[in-house]
């Protein structure tokens, strides 16, 4: 080892007498509370260094931008909310399946309030943030339903529906798990417990996939 090596560290670790980094988990957590509370635009490098309690540099060296720490804190929170989606029996009843699939998503949406924020501010602008979100997190849970649901408008147990309607009908009440604030001064009792958000989660899919049945519900035409 040559003379100075050892005072030789890698990108985004902190020099000597300098507070140690926190853990990753708690570096996106912290971005994900930042980026939900400002919007990306907002959150400014400077902003996101003091947030996470690290050097200014520390997102470029260790992530290469603040794009790519916005990917990264995405793909934490989101990734943990689809693996929290429950397996489905493929060969039950189509209109059980839905129940299933969108009250496991409602489920797992309630472990991840601040994402409904992200998912807010960033589905109004036409980025390429957007295009990773639809990408990676929007169009693979709406292809779980596809199947059922092209069965269940071939056997007329439901109207034909736009995916962009149906997005819409399903995604938005999502609002219910998430919205803590409003739901408390519309009565909801709180803070709310596992067990009833999980009652909570139950009402609005068997709310909205009733509604989905319903085949005198319009379809575009």
């Amino acid at each position: 080892m040559g003379p100075g090596a050892e005072s030789v560290r890698r990108p985004g670790r902190p020099g000597v007498g300098t507070p140690s980094v926190p853990a990753e988990e708690s570096i996106l957590q912290r971005g994900l509370e930042a980026f939900a509370e400002l919007g990306y635009d907002h959150a400014s490098a400077r902003e996101l260094a003091r947030r996470l309690g690290v050097s200014h540099n520390f997102i470029n060296d260790r992530y290469g931008s603040k794009a790519a720490f916005w990917r990264a804190v995405m793909d934490h929170a989101l990734g943990a909310q689809l693996a929290r989606l429950p397996q489905v029996d493929s060969g039950g009843d189509d209109a059980e399946r839905l129940r299933q699939i969108i009250t496991g998503f409602y489920r797992a949406a309630a472990g991840t309030p601040l994402i409904g924020r992200v998912f807010v501010d960033e589905s109004s602008r036409d980025t390429e943030r957007l295009d990773y979100l639809y990408d990676r997190y929007i169009v693979p849970p709406l292809q779980l339903m596809t199947s059922s649901i092209e069965r269940l408008v071939a056997s007329g147990r439901m109207a034909p529906i736009p995916m962009d309607v149906l997005f819409f009908a399903v995604i938005p009440p999502v609002a219910g798990m998430v919205e803590g604030p409003l739901a408390r001064r519309l009565g909801r009792p709180g803070p709310g417990s596992s067990e009833q958000l999980t009652a909570t989660a139950d009402a609005l899919a068997t709310l909205v996939v009733n509604g989905l049945l319903a085949t005198g519900a319009p379809g575009r035409r």
